[in-house]
């Protein structure tokens, strides 16, 4: 009996292992098409890269300093003509 016993767990331990093996497998499976789901879903939707967000994001803070710039000489030469508005 000890013998047939010890074959019965070595059966029960291959057959656990390829079960872990096979579950394993499973969910690499589900991640990737999870991943390519995912991946189709944030292409419909028109997003932008972050590379296209920092570029905008510069350009933006170069036109408002632009912006603030001429203001200020806008002002400068206003005051140098005498065309000054009141200030509230």
């Amino acid at each position: 009996m000890p013998q047939s016993q010890g074959t019965m767990f070595d059966d029960l331990s291959r057959l656990m292992s390829d079960a872990a093996e096979m579950a394993h497998g499973v969910r690499r499976e589900a991640e990737t098409v999870f991943k390519a789901q995912v991946e189709r879903w944030l292409a419909n939707m028109d997003l932008v890269t972050r590379e296209e967000f920092e570029a905008t994001r510069d350009m933006a803070i170069k036109a408002r300093d632009e912006n603030d710039r001429l203001a200020k000489r806008v002002a400068a030469l206003e005051a140098q003509l005498g065309m000054g508005s009141p200030k509230a």
